[in-house]
């Protein structure tokens, strides 16, 4: 298969941890006799810094013409910090979104079995946990009409959706559970917003043509709660844009690290993969940014393209660098293994794919690793 695939790195981290995703596509390429075409283009506050805007036209329109985009990460402390900038690097993924059509972001929420010191919450509450947040991306109060008075005293942004946009991502997260445990749960606030009520009856309706699918409501509140009381009840989790924003990345408690949780954006003609951590500006140039979370956003855009023996080989690879604590700071406190080198231990697993990586102690415990 010859793909096309637009790499937006972005700002802070994001080029860092998109070149180790890369890396492992080369390795996929390498293996399993695949053909990538890779072209890089700005977005964010290094395309405002470059072109005054931080999705330029000419990024958009790589985008639109390729089969899929790779995205690192977005955001810049200097806006961060300016409350009065009109223009912001986040605007520009928000209108990737938009102009792609990528209403569904799946983010899948798992712990891994060698990693479950590294989570907060107890071994036995998130032992065993794996659920799957179908979130819609380009409805809800971020999109709706923003208002401030003159006086800049008064705000508002209006929370909207339609039937439509309600339906198409709720037959995706439906189609989701069937082929998982077959139990799908809807997030709303319907005891208080007109909006979620129109999702609880749009959904309800279309829950009866998956009768096989066990649908149950949780108001987002409670939900908030649960996902860290029991995370092993949920199996398909169904919501609107903003609570799935924030349950997504309360989420990342239970692996351990934000650094590994990837995502999909998919419309109906596109679709986008990008980790879910931010531009993490601290860590810039340190190479101490970990690239799991983008290296299986690579996974995930294999198999939306339906190479699932390419995708099961890197997050095989991936398994063996948390293993074998081939692994970023941020999960192992005194590991010397950088950016870089975990992105090429995960890399060369791929290409070969049946070797055991038998590794050498002792230049485990100094930060390199010798394959024999």
């Amino acid at each position: 298969m010859s793909l096309k695939i637009a790499l937006l790195p972005g700002d802070g981290i994001g080029p860092e941890v998109l070149a180790q995703a890369v890396k492992c596509l080369e390795a996929v390429e390498e293996t399993f006799n695949q053909h990538f075409i890779f072209k890089e283009a700005p977005v964010g506050a290094i395309a405002i810094d470059k072109k005054g805007k931080p999705l330029p036209d000419a990024t958009l329109k790589l985008c639109k013409e390729s089969d899929a985009v790779l995205f690192g990460a977005i955001g810049d402390p200097k806006y961060d910090n300016d409350p009065e900038a009109k223009v912001r690097p986040e605007q520009g993924l928000l209108q990737l979104r938009k102009e792609l059509g990528l209403f569904a972001n799946i983010r899948p929420i798992l712990s891994h079995p060698t990693l479950l010191d590294k989570s907060p919450l107890k071994k036995k509450v998130v032992n065993g946990t794996d659920f799957v947040i179908y979130r819609e991306l380009t409805g809800g109060i971020y999109f709706g009409e923003k208002k401030l008075n003159e006086e800049g005293t008064k705000a508002s942004d209006l929370c909207e959706y339609t039937e439509e946009e309600i339906s198409r991502i709720a037959h995706l997260a439906f189609k989701a559970a069937k082929g998982r445990k077959k139990k799908l749960t809807l997030i709303d606030k319907a005891n208080v917003l007109e909006s979620s009520r129109l999702w609880r009856k749009v959904v309800a309706k279309i829950g009866e043509s998956y009768p096989e699918i066990t649908l149950d409501f949780m108001f987002v509140d409670n939900a908030a709660m649960q996902i860290i009381l029991n995370p092993k009840q949920f199996d398909v989790i169904l919501t609107e844009n903003m609570f799935g924003d924030i349950i997504s990345d309360e989420g990342s408690v239970i692996g351990g690290s934000i650094g590994l949780l990837a995502s999909a954006s998919v419309g109906e003609e596109n679709a986008l993969f990008e980790p879910i951590h931010g531009s993490y500006p601290q860590a810039k140039g340190k190479d101490i940014a970990n690239p799991i979370a983008s290296i299986l956003s690579a996974a995930m855009l294999l198999e939306h393209f339906g190479l699932m023996e390419e995708a099961w080989a890197v997050k095989k690879a991936v398994d063996k660098s948390l293993k074998k604590g081939i692994v970023t700071p941020d999960l192992k406190a005194n590991s010397q293994y950088g950016t870089n080198q975990v992105g090429d231990f995960i890399a060369h697993n791929i290409v070969d794919i049946e070797d055991d990586f038998l590794m050498n102690g002792e230049n485990i415990d100094l930060g390199k690793s010798t394959i024999i």
